[in-house]
């Protein structure tokens, strides 16, 4: 696939949600993630969407998308595993390992990318980095938490700050609160991944190592880049 120099991100993210069609299985049901680059994928799958059974949602936001295009939507719960969930990410690195949850939506999203055989990323280029840490990494905490989990940041060198949205902490899908945590190098996400989320208070840390993705599909200036883990 050949795609002219110009293209804009939009245009990237419209790509690459429309060449992971080709990993939905037809017949079956599909683990979709959240996000602009996911918005793309599902409205490239209303277009096959007589062809899958329906869809596992990671985000209250992508099931009204969904529903609104006339795609079932099953609970998670109802669904013993999944062939595929496409979701897209804030970072990802050489082997596979990500940071998700710009969105606030990476606890979803973990829960749904374990029922899942395989997680295929979407991203435009500029999400492909060499180590994981320079996007602000999302914790997903029980608010009670927070203060502690921010000092225990610190002592490792990480400034974390509680996200606010109208000037209140954001509340999460799931009734929670976000840090955001500034100046990490993830050198190790499978140890680091582990090490977070033993700390009490933490929902989940949003390194997806445990979770990786198995492919990528890059937007780039020269079409669509596959990378595979």
């Amino acid at each position: 696939m050949t795609a002219p120099t110009t293209l804009s991100q939009d245009e990237l993210k419209t790509l690459v949600g429309q060449a992971a069609l080709h990993y939905v299985v037809p017949g079956e049901i599909v683990g979709v993630g959240t996000g602009s680059t996911v918005n793309k994928f599902i409205d490239a799958l209303a277009t096959i969407k007589d062809s899958i059974r329906g869809a596992v949602s990671s985000s209250e936001a992508s099931t009204a998308r969904l529903q609104a295009l006339g795609i079932p939507v099953f609970d998670a719960n109802e669904v013993e595993r999944l062939s595929v969930y496409i979701d897209g990410a804030d970072e990802i690195d050489g082997a596979g390992y990500m940071v998700k949850g710009g969105g606030a939506a990476l606890t979803r999203e973990k829960i749904v990318a374990a029922l899942a055989e395989r997680f295929v990323c979407i991203a435009d280029e500029s999400k492909l980095v060499p180590a994981l840490g320079a996007f602000p990494l999302p914790v997903e905490v029980i608010p009670m938490a927070a203060a502690q989990i921010v000092r225990r940041f610190a002592a490792m060198g990480g400034q974390a700050t509680l996200r606010c949205k109208d000037g209140q902490p954001l509340v999460t899908d799931n009734g929670q609160h976000i840090l955001d945590v500034r100046g990490l190098s993830i050198a190790e996400p499978l140890a680091f991944e582990s090490q977070v989320n033993q700390w009490p208070g933490v929902v989940t840390v949003g390194v997806f190592a445990h979770q990786k993705a198995h492919v990528c599909l890059l937007g780039t200036a020269q079409g669509v880049r596959t990378l595979q883990f």
